[in-house]
């Protein structure tokens, strides 16, 4: 057994807590750049699930460099969920998710 066997179990308490948190701010919150950065902790708790896990099980290293890919495609996500919050922000003066249908037209 590896020297994280004995705090698996807290890496998991801590990943579904942190992903609740960023599940429970992505529902509540109007503002999109809350929205984005709830996302950002959800994703931050799966890699840190994925690499406790990989950590206790051994092997190849599959669970970090899923984790990387994931960093890579929050990366991603934030330039263009950034860039969209921009544009809409220089069209409405406003972040806010509910006012957002304007982007239909």
């Amino acid at each position: 057994m590896s020297a994280l066997g004995y705090v698996l179990e807290h890496y998991v308490v801590l990943s579904a807590l942190l992903f609740t948190i960023g599940a429970i701010g992505f529902l509540v919150r109007r503002n999109v750049l809350i929205q984005l950065m709830s996302i950002e902790l959800m994703l931050n708790a799966i890699n840190l699930l994925l690499v406790a896990y990989n950590r206790q099980h051994g092997g190849p290293m599959t669970g970090q460099l899923f984790a990387f890919f994931i960093i890579a495609v929050a990366a991603a996500e934030a330039a263009v969920g950034l860039a969209i919050i921009l544009s809409y922000y220089r069209l409405k003066a406003s972040v806010h998710s509910d006012e957002a249908d304007a982007l239909k037209h």
